[in-house]
């Protein structure tokens, strides 16, 4: 599931839930879930809903594979090859902050246990109706850094999550008494009334990662850290004509999702100009390469710091061999194959991995995860956290 489906996921465009829908298409995959044709009786019951605006009345079997077909379908992941092992927990009965919080504790439980992250998709409660009032999750991942405005404009921590951590402490989260570059952010869910709720996250209840690097003695000293497991909450899971606004789901990191954007980019932590001075390299002269050898010395850093901690991830090259499989396994079961090339190709060494000369196309495909629009429905003003 950055990701996958993996965490840059939760970039996706948002998207309005569809209108109208039509049968064909919504319920084609259910003739795959009923390994040859859909039942007239059943297919006749998902028609009345869809006509009504009413949830899709999906079996807990059902409710699986849309899941996992979500995933195949999904174009802008690179770890399809797994789609089968996703795990689904079907919560529909569930929509109230309490409950909700409840159960995504459980879901943190379950993907952090032992060595090997399971991928599952914890679906709640739709909408009683197409378009209607329902439960949301407003932070983008269950697992996030706050970013705290400065006096003086700076950001400390994850600038992604500036308006999320303001938001938070307008709702009466206070951060730690001294504000670090690391802080784990509350949860805000709200039930289909649309209040917001603040849930807080005991500090133990997310399984971090200290980056250290294998040949580096100072890199520690840098104080780095990310999470273990991306769980994207902000996205829309539709299936079968019905949009479940809060279905939070996870797989597992590639490494340079964290290493390569997360921890690098300008506009997150910006952590190359740091890392290169601390090797000695001329960060004045774009020629030295400066920010190409930080680069990998960084994703050396998280590769190294996940095993070393028995934390599963995945590095780009074997992500990418991982895609072309599915690629050919695809192909041969006759079905193609919607995928964005600009999000396949892992954000370095591009042309030395298999998906950067794969000619590929993206089109639309149901089930599937959608970006939607942020339960935020007013501007948040920058402010500095109260402590």
């Amino acid at each position: 599931m950055s990701s996958c489906p993996f965490h840059s996921l939760a970039d996706a465009p948002a998207t309005a839930p569809t209108a109208a829908a039509d049968p064909g298409t919504e319920l084609a995959f259910l003739d795959e879930a009923h390994r040859g044709t859909l039942p007239v009786e059943r297919r006749a019951e998902f028609e009345a809903a869809l006509a009504a605006g009413l949830p899709a009345p999906l079996t807990s079997a059902e409710l699986t594979w849309a899941g996992r077909i979500a995933w195949r379908n999904h174009s802008r992941c690179i770890g399809r090859l797994h789609w089968r092992s996703l795990v689904v927990r079907d919560c529909r009965a569930l929509s109230s902050p309490d409950d909700m919080a409840e159960s995504l504790r459980e879901h943190l439980r379950l993907v952090q246990e032992g060595e090997s992250v399971r991928s599952i998709l914890t679906v709640f409660a739709p909408p009683a109706q197409r378009g209607g009032p329902a439960p949301r999750i407003w932070n983008p991942q269950l697992c996030g850094y706050a970013g705290y405005r400065q006096t003086d404009g700076s950001i400390l921590g994850d600038p992604a999550n500036e308006r999320l951590t303001a938001f938070a402490c307008r709702l009466g989260w206070r951060p730690p008494r001294q504000p670090g570059a690391f802080d784990l952010l509350p949860w805000i869910l709200s039930g289909p009334d649309g209040s917001p709720q603040l849930v807080p996250l005991p500090s133990d209840a997310v399984r971090q990662v200290r980056l250290r690097h294998p040949r580096l003695p100072w890199f520690e000293d840098l104080g780095l850290r990310w999470y273990a497991v991306p769980i994207i909450s902000g996205m829309r899971f539709r299936a079968a004509g019905t949009d479940f606004t809060a279905a939070p789901f996870n797989g597992w990191y590639m490494g340079t999702e964290i290493g390569a954007r997360n921890l690098a980019d300008p506009h997150r932590y910006h952590q190359l100009p740091r890392i290169a001075t601390r090797l000695g390299l001329d960060t004045t002269d774009p020629r030295s390469l400066w920010k190409d050898r930080a680069l990998i010395e960084l994703n050396e850093a998280v590769l190294h710091s996940y095993a070393a901690d028995g934390v599963k991830l995945v590095d780009h090259h074997t992500a990418s061999d991982e895609f072309m499989r599915f690629l050919a396994r695809e192909k041969e079961l006759g079905r193609a194959v919607s995928a964005r090339w600009d999000w396949i190709v892992p954000p370095i060494s591009g042309a030395a991995t298999a998906v950067f000369h794969t000619p590929l196309q993206e089109f639309p495909c149901t089930p599937d995860f959608h970006g939607q629009p942020s339960p935020f429905t007013a501007p948040t003003a920058p402010e500095v956290c109260p402590r």
